[in-house]
């Protein structure tokens, strides 16, 4: 009896998993939408222009530095609805690996935009979390390549620590 890992039979897992990333990308993305402005926009709760002129860029990376005004945050935005309604329908995975990572790292880059420059409206821990899953979806490649057998086995520990993390929240004894 031998053990073998195949790589092959992971393309459903990243079928899977890419469109319910998408499907949070593009719940997030739309909440960007809706709710960055009046929290953080120009005359928002906590401005992004006070922000980015008090914290350096190499501090808080973020697209926002380039143009933080309201226009900036609806169009970023809306761009990530698309591309992410895009990854969601199968789009982006029906050409090369490199338009999907494109896509992915597209999606990422704008979604980092908002969470650096976010304060303490993002500042939870799923911010966190949907961001690495969304770094290592670059990396996960199209329905036209197999996925590596090092990106399942990351999926797997992010899974792991989620699930862990979840499991030690309910250990936590309030005083409440």
């Amino acid at each position: 009896m031998t053990l073998s890992w195949s790589v092959d039979g992971y393309w459903l897992t990243r079928t899977v998993f890419q469109r319910a990333l998408a499907l949070i990308y593009l719940i997030a993305c739309l909440n960007a939408g809706n709710q960055f402005k009046p929290l953080l926009g120009e005359r928002g709760l906590l401005p992004v222009p006070a922000w980015v002129r008090s914290v350096a860029f190499s501090e808080s990376p973020s697209l926002f530095y380039l143009a933080p005004r309201d226009w900036a945050f609806t169009s970023a935005a809306w761009i990530g609805v698309v591309i992410s309604a895009l990854a969601l329908t199968g789009f982006t995975d029906r050409y090369s690996t490199w338009v999907n990572a494109a896509a992915w790292a597209l999606l990422w880059v704008l979604y980092i935009s908002f969470v650096n420059v976010g304060q303490t409206f993002y500042a939870f821990g799923w911010e966190s979390i949907l961001l690495e899953a969304g770094f290592y979806a670059i990396f996960l490649g199209s329905r036209t390549s197999t996925p590596q057998f090092v990106m399942i086995l990351l999926l797997r520990w992010l899974c792991f620590r989620v699930m862990f993390a979840a499991g030690l929240i309910k250990l936590r004894v309030d005083a409440f």
